[in-house]
């Protein structure tokens, strides 16, 4: 399902990484009693009930000395709009409504999307008295609740799941043929390959990063298969490249990833692996999706000046946790290499759909188990069961009576696996349980003879 995404604004040192933190349930986002310590936008999946959504901490200002504060706040706010599905604006009802509240708020009733009103550090009933004077911002709902003790923050979700416009019936059905999406940081080619593909401009390209505005859906047909393509990047913005577009390409990446069945991270050849491609590929290796990794505009690299293997070695030494991904060599302005793009995504699509049958997974388990034997204080590692669950990704219940295996060990189950049954381009997921002991079996075992 497409997960409406809500993004968390407001000025600085209101609260954002609180609530982001408190929403999601874990301590994702760094959190100080000093304005702009967020450094980077975090992303985080927060459940009520039965709804899901992407909720988007859109810290990370800064002021400096010869920076504006208003335009900076304008410029994270500006950002959010154009990607999130629904805005929660955070003012501190603390310090009362400050002139930086209402510039944001002048913003955000000039855009199209819903915006929910939250004002926070409202630990008790009687101070909701405080919520008055903020109607004059113009939104509905006014909602007090207080981020680091919980209170309110229910009431708050559900309005947000009021608010949040339903995905598109059609979201996970558009198209034939196989999902594909073109993800990676900006300026990296990923417009230029579909072009590539489809043998014309269909997404428009230009040298400045950002300039598609939306994902769009290309369908596709290459050697008599067809395709969806999405592409994505940033939006056409001339200011605050590095900064905005380069913290934006992840959002849009999100939303993809959800509707996809394979993901082509695109990364340029004359820069190498940066640390936002390290983050996008994250992003898709969590989502479960099988992988493709595109070394694009391999054409302006110097004949014989670096080996393909090298740039593979390379790769997998700065993305090990996709060292289960094939990578593949393209030049979109050139059309190269567009052919062995296509081989590996219809062969990482099948092997996300691989199933195994209980037989032959126990036994590979099993012989893995005899290798490298596995205890916990003193007792051994003994599996009883193990069957397939799922596909895309490939994952496994497996029942053992010592559940809480350490992830180093998990890792070693996870290549045996590969090693018997590929997966190429897919994560694997196991899943143990504890297998249910027979009543009296162990003290019959331990009875005299």
């Amino acid at each position: 399902m497409l997960r409406p995404i809500l993004a968390i604004v407001g000025r600085p040192n209101v609260g954002k990484s609180t609530l982001f933190n408190r929403l999601v349930g874990r301590r994702r986002s760094l959190v100080r009693d000093t304005p702009g310590v967020t450094r980077d936008r975090l992303y985080g999946t927060v459940a009520f009930e039965r709804w899901q959504a992407t909720v988007v901490d859109t810290g990370g200002f800064e002021p400096r000395p010869s920076s504006d504060l208003v335009a900076g706040v304008r410029g994270h706010v500006m950002t959010a709009i154009e990607e999130a599905d629904l805005i929660v604006f955070v003012v501190d009802g603390r310090a009362g409504l400050v002139p930086l509240d209402e510039e944001i708020a002048a913003i955000l009733r000039k855009s199209d999307r819903p915006v929910l009103l939250a004002v926070n550090k409202v630990d008790a009933v009687a101070q909701e008295s405080v919520l008055g004077e903020y109607h004059r911002l113009g939104f509905s709902p006014v909602l007090g609740l207080s981020a680091e003790h919980g209170r309110g923050v229910a009431e708050l979700l559900e309005a947000a799941r009021d608010m949040a416009p339903a995905p598109p019936p059609e979201a996970m059905a558009d198209g034939a043929g196989t999902r594909v999406a073109i993800i990676g940081r900006p300026n990296v080619g990923k417009s230029s390959l579909v072009n590539a593909v489809l043998g014309h401009e269909r997404v428009l390209v230009h040298e400045l990063p950002g300039t598609t505005r939306d994902a769009v859906d290309t369908p596709v047909t290459f050697g008599g298969k067809e395709y969806l393509f999405v592409d994505t990047a940033g939006i056409r913005r001339k200011g605050r490249v590095s900064e905005v577009l380069e913290k934006l390409a992840v959002v849009m990446a999100l939303k993809s990833l959800e509707r996809c069945q394979v993901a082509v991270l695109v990364l340029d050849a004359s820069d190498g692996v940066t640390a936002q491609d390290a983050h996008i590929a994250g992003y898709a290796s969590e989502a479960g999706r099988a992988v493709v990794m595109a070394v694009n505009k391999w054409d302006l690299v110097p004949p014989g000046m670096v080996q393909k293997a090298d740039v593979v070695g390379q790769i997998y030494d700065r993305l090990p946790f996709l060292e289960y991904a094939p990578v593949c060599f393209t030049s979109a302005v050139q059309r190269q290499g567009l052919g062995g793009l296509f081989a590996e995504v219809d062969r990482v699509a099948a092997e996300a759909q691989k199933r195994i049958a209980p037989g032959e997974l126990i036994t590979v388990l099993r012989q893995a188990v005899e290798r490298r034997p596995l205890s916990a204080r003193g007792v051994p590692l003994r599996l009883h069961s193990a069957q397939q669950v799922a596909i895309s990704p490939p994952t496994f219940a497996i029942r053992v009576n010592l559940p809480d295996i350490h992830f180093s060990y998990q890792r070693y189950l996870i290549n045996s696996l590969r090693h018997a049954f590929g997966f190429a381009g897919s994560p694997v997921r196991l899943l143990f349980r504890r297998a249910p002991t027979r009543p009296g079996r162990s003290r019959a075992r331990r009875a005299p003879r």
